[in-house]
């Protein structure tokens, strides 16, 4: 492990880097506004369940997960991906009552 180093597949965004996402990510923000799309962020963790099934056999489940158990013994996973958080919140929230695309 090279402790100074940033994990394979990662990379630091800095400098002119980091400049030209905050541009991508307001062209992003303005496009949404015209179309009425709100932003929605969940954890950066998620209850295992969330992603995992019985008898899944997925390479996300099987390869891609970092699970653990909390301190109150609760199975949690680093989100692989975002579609079930995103669900797994429209369901807590209720979301889906709401007039699409949900707004404000």
């Amino acid at each position: 492990m090279k402790q100074h180093q940033a994990p394979r597949g990662t990379q630091d965004l800095f400098g002119v880097d980091i400049d030209k996402w905050h541009i991508i990510e307001e062209r992003i923000r303005e496009f949404s506004k015209i179309y009425g799309l709100n932003e929605m962020r969940t954890p950066e963790f998620e209850h295992l369940e969330v992603f995992a099934r019985e008898n899944d056999s997925s390479d996300v489940v099987n390869k891609e997960m970092y699970a653990f158990e909390d301190r109150g013994g609760r199975a949690l996973s680093l989100k692989p991906e975002g579609t079930a958080g995103l669900i797994r919140s429209v369901i807590q929230h209720k979301l889906y009552t709401q007039p699409e695309p949900l707004h404000k």
